[in-house]
């Protein structure tokens, strides 16, 4: 079986189901992963998406957080982790018949100022990693997939300009140790670099830019990683960045993967 996997950061499910249905209907992914859903679980749009053969499992919060595993293999919910006990809605697991494992995370971005001492977000973001670290250490995870929105961007060609962005939240030295710790703890295999191992490649483009494709001053915080075991069966690692470009986008553009399962 081939397995095709699709992460986004969607920035709304609701404000941003259409386009969500468009790349379901352009794409058919097997899989899509969607985070920063911004909606109650109930509320999230599932109709569309039905229509089309997927089901959605998920965890919901009002306006803030949420990830959402929407699928048309079938899928049973795995369960969730409160990282940081805050109770937000920032993981949760969807396995599928195979008995393959998926994990779809959205990071605490960090805020704006890389040190823990004056910025609490920044704190919250490295703590979650250490959790991270922490679980898949001792879960020690087989036949998985981890997909979503990491908030970091650990390789030079990760982000448009290395020197500028060391010390911006989402490239410092300190959360790319923080999230090598979590791979190396749970056996992950960085999928996307592994089948594109050089080249600039981003997944975020900021709002702010008042032209984003020109100027390209992106990031690639978006990432499908996969357990030891079955990171060699990956392949087809791509970002669809026109998606960058849709109407009313996400500043985010869909991250893909496919498996030989």
């Amino acid at each position: 079986m081939t397995l095709t996997i699709c992460t986004w950061n969607i920035n709304s499910i609701r404000l941003r189901e259409d386009i969500v249905l468009k790349l379901l209907r352009d794409e058919a992914p097997d899989v899509l992963c969607l985070q920063e859903c911004k909606s109650p679980l109930e509320l999230m749009p599932t109709e569309g998406f039905a229509e089309l053969g997927y089901s959605l499992i998920g965890r919901g919060q009002k306006g803030y957080n949420g990830v959402a595993i929407i699928s048309k293999l079938p899928i049973e919910d795995a369960g969730h982790r409160d990282f940081c006990g805050k109770g937000d809605a920032r993981h949760v697991a969807g396995r599928l018949n195979n008995g393959t494992t998926i994990h779809n995370f959205y990071v605490p971005a960090g805020g704006d100022k890389p040190d823990r001492e004056i910025n609490e977000k920044f704190g919250h973001k490295l703590d979650f990693l250490t959790e991270m670290r922490d679980w898949f250490g001792s879960e020690k995870p087989e036949n998985s997939v981890l997909v979503g929105d990491l908030n970091i961007a650990p390789l030079e060609d990760d982000v448009w300009s290395h020197k500028q962005l060391l010390k911006i939240v989402s490239h410092t030295p300190v959360e790319i140790e923080h999230l090598e710790n979590v791979k190396v703890s749970g056996n992950w295999v960085d999928v996307t670099r592994q089948d594109i191992p050089k080249g600039k490649l981003y997944s975020w483009w900021s709002y702010r830019a008042k032209d984003w494709d020109a100027a390209d001053k992106g990031r690639r915080l978006d990432h499908i990683w996969a357990t030891a075991d079955i990171a060699g069966s990956g392949h087809s690692s791509r970002i669809l960045r026109p998606a960058r470009g849709w109407e009313r986008p996400s500043d985010h553009a869909p991250t893909f993967a496919s498996f030989d399962l």
